[in-house]
């Protein structure tokens, strides 16, 4: 195994702190939503921090089955990620929503590189048998 990239993020104050990057891109507060008991304040959650990430992560792996198929991926497509924060008698975890859109694919193209892409994903590897993750695709009419 060989490392190509790592990064360090530093947390302080939990949920109701602050979150930055070592080297800096990423300086903010952080907020409880107020449907989490929180006051909603103006700072970001780790679950939107989470979403943007696997969301870009996705995108990427998207693009590199694209590459390897020879399919030509719009400009204009999306990953929208939503994390969802649940509760039951065990405590508490996450689930995912991947909404996929590529325009100009058909189903059965835009399926299996969906389906492709996850089997690479880093993040989809991460989260694997640990969350549900539902995968959409999201078509032109």
């Amino acid at each position: 195994m060989k490392t190509l990239y790592e990064a360090t993020s530093v947390a302080s104050g939990g949920r109701k702190g602050h979150v930055k990057t070592e080297d800096g891109p990423i300086d903010m507060d952080v907020s409880v939503p107020k449907s989490m008991g929180g006051d909603g304040g103006p700072g970001t959650n780790p679950e939107q921090l989470f979403g943007c990430a696997y969301a870009a992560c996705f995108g990427g792996a998207l693009q590199v089955i694209a590459s390897k198929k020879k399919i030509e991926l719009s400009d204009d497509f999306t990953v929208s990620a939503t994390i969802g924060f649940c509760e039951d008698e065990d405590g508490a975890f996450l689930e995912a929503t991947l909404d996929c859109y590529l325009p100009g694919l058909d189903v059965k193209t835009g399926e299996d590189l969906i389906n492709k892409a996850h089997e690479i994903c880093p993040f989809s590897k991460a989260t694997r048998d640990n969350i549900t993750v539902t995968l959409n695709l999201l078509l032109d009419e």
